[in-house]
């Protein structure tokens, strides 16, 4: 029997801090995805709770894992027996420490997982701190990782997830529209270097400084695009995957088994 799973990306313009608002928004996608046809897993984008340029205010709409948000969401997973995977800012005890994160939640009514986005660039290094490990989520169906938004941009990342038994992976981004042309490009090469689905759902809309470009779109491991939403607008796309196919493509092609470490010594050392 094949393992097909059926994956919804949400392509989302958050209001920015206005999380009440998000939060609905998000609920009403979850009930319209999943009263249309059976969905295993609903993949929000980067920030999708608060929005992205936050600066000092991040710290007023920061929560910690579970809180507000999560039991909310975890609900709805709940109610249609569905995996959400959606970005919010993540706070410690101290309420000063700051994480881009996502949460997973899943068919029970519970958190699954949270991951701490690693590589921050720019201004998010003023605003949050880096994550130091990746997340793999077990699902009944199979295991998926999840990353955000320019993790992307460094192979190591997916890598890392593929290493540890992830045959998807979920992007949430909040990729921009002057670098949209790299996002394709790093998408298709984590599927087929890494032979998985990956699975991305990047924002639209604008900020005070930044446009984002959408193009949420599921990449199959031999670069098969499932489903694209090539607009710039909000909405979601639909697509039913069958993840024996990442061992298919693995046994065809060999890239993984025939990795050579002892060669790649240079990757772990700092720069």
């Amino acid at each position: 029997m094949p393992r097909e799973i059926t994956v919804a990306l949400v392509q989302m313009d958050p209001v920015l801090a206005s999380t009440e608002a998000n939060l609905r928004k998000m609920g009403d996608f979850v009930e319209r995805i999943c009263s249309e046809q059976r969905t295993d897993l609903i993949v929000f984008p980067e920030l999708s709770y608060t929005g992205n340029e936050l600066g000092i205010r991040a710290t007023d709409v920061a929560e910690r894992i579970p809180g507000h948000a999560t039991n909310y969401l975890a609900k709805r997973a709940n109610d249609f027996s569905t995996h959400i995977v959606f970005g919010l800012v993540i706070k410690e005890k101290v309420e000063s420490i700051l994480y881009n994160g996502v949460v997973c939640v899943g068919p029970e009514g519970s958190v699954e997982a949270e991951y701490r986005k690693v590589h921050l660039l720019g201004e998010e290094r003023q605003v949050y701190r880096n994550g130091f490990r990746f997340v793999t989520v077990e699902a009944e169906w199979g295991r998926f990782g999840m990353i955000i938004g320019v993790d992307l941009a460094f192979p190591e990342a997916t890598r890392t997830l593929t290493l540890e038994g992830a045959e998807l992976v979920v992007v949430s981004a909040n990729w921009e529209e002057s670098a949209k042309e790299s996002w394709r490009a790093h998408l298709i090469s984590r599927a087929c270097e890494n032979s998985i689905f990956m699975a991305a759902a990047n924002r639209v809309g604008e900020e005070p400084t930044r446009r984002f470009s959408g193009d949420s779109l599921l990449v199959g491991p031999t670069a098969e695009l499932y489903t694209v939403l090539d607009e710039p607008i909000e909405g979601y796309a639909v697509a039913t995957i069958d993840l024996d196919a990442v061992r298919n493509v693995r046994e065809d092609r060999q890239l993984i088994q025939y990795r050579e470490p002892l060669a790649y010594r240079a990757i772990v050392r700092k720069y």
